[in-house]
């Protein structure tokens, strides 16, 4: 039976494990805190409490020796550039090294693209983040694409009882940013779930988008969300160009996660208000 390891089983670490485990992998997940790890017993596949920047702390846990795949799902929180640099590209060495899997898959981000023309973007183009944390991002992919690992570059992460978009527009706070033509690209996290898995079981290296098909301009969103659900489109506000990995403006291509057969079951986020119920019941 293969064996993985899941670090960081938080909102997407979580959906990720559930697939794993459904698809009848042994599965380990980690949690940074004790409480996180007690929350999820019962749970149909263990949960430890494991912090990945303690390289003492992984060599001692005897059950994640010998893993076919460990995924890095860990999340800095709201931390800033230290924490981004200790989480992710010590958190990735410490995985790699300490547990020495045939296969390790860092989650990163779009963010790392820095385009700001609305062109699209695929694994080829230039990534060049301005900012020190997406800097970070990069450093770690470079690290974990060098061990024939899987740089995995998600798009905004929406999902069940989570979505800023649709969450800011049904209180009344949503904003049209300037022209609203800034480009939004978002992926469910079921699909990240099928998209990692997709990537693990296959043996996929190197980087690759996990996106929706469909990048959406800002202003069409709220549009249709106004007449989705019959309120008053979002009024104008400033641009907020201080935004903690950048601001950008770019359409993020999937088309090369999808020549490995991999296909979103939400292909735009029109969709998931459609389909997925927790989605609105959360917002």
């Amino acid at each position: 039976m293969n064996r993985v390891f899941v670090a960081g089983c938080g909102f997407s670490g979580l959906a990720v494990a559930r697939l794993f485990h459904r698809s009848g992998w042994e599965v380990i997940g980690g949690t940074h805190s004790r409480e996180s790890a007690a929350s999820l017993q019962g749970k149909p596949f263990r949960v430890l409490s494991v912090n990945i920047c303690d390289r003492d702390a992984l060599g001692s846990a005897a059950e994640l020796q010998g893993m076919d795949v460990v995924i890095h799902c860990a999340s800095s929180g709201r931390g800033g550039v230290d924490q981004y640099r200790a989480v992710y590209l010590e958190g990735a060495r410490n995985l790699a090294e300490v547990l020495a899997p045939k296969k390790l898959v860092f989650t990163s981000s779009t963010s790392v693209y820095a385009q700001v023309g609305g062109e699209w973007v695929d694994e080829e183009s230039d990534a060049a983040p301005p900012r020190e944390t997406g800097q970070v991002l990069l450093e770690t992919e470079r690290l974990v694409c060098a061990l024939g690992g899987v740089a995995a570059r998600l798009a905004g992460i929406y999902g069940p009882s989570r979505s800023v978009l649709l969450r800011k527009f049904l209180s009344g706070d949503a904003r049209i940013e300037g022209d609203g033509l800034r480009w939004i690209n978002q992926v469910h996290r079921e699909d990240i779930a099928s998209a990692l898995f997709c990537l693990a079981s296959q043996g996929a290296q190197g980087v690759f988008n996990v996106n929706d098909d469909a990048p959406l301009p800002q202003r069409e969103i709220y549009a249709w969300l106004a007449t989705r659900f019959q309120k008053e489109l979002p009024p104008a506000g400033p641009i907020d160009y201080d935004r903690k990995r950048g601001w950008t403006n770019k359409r993020v291509s999937n088309a090369k996660l999808r020549r490995l057969g991999w296909a979103p079951q939400f292909p735009s986020f029109f969709d998931a208000v459609e389909r997925d119920l927790g989605l609105i019941e959360g917002a």
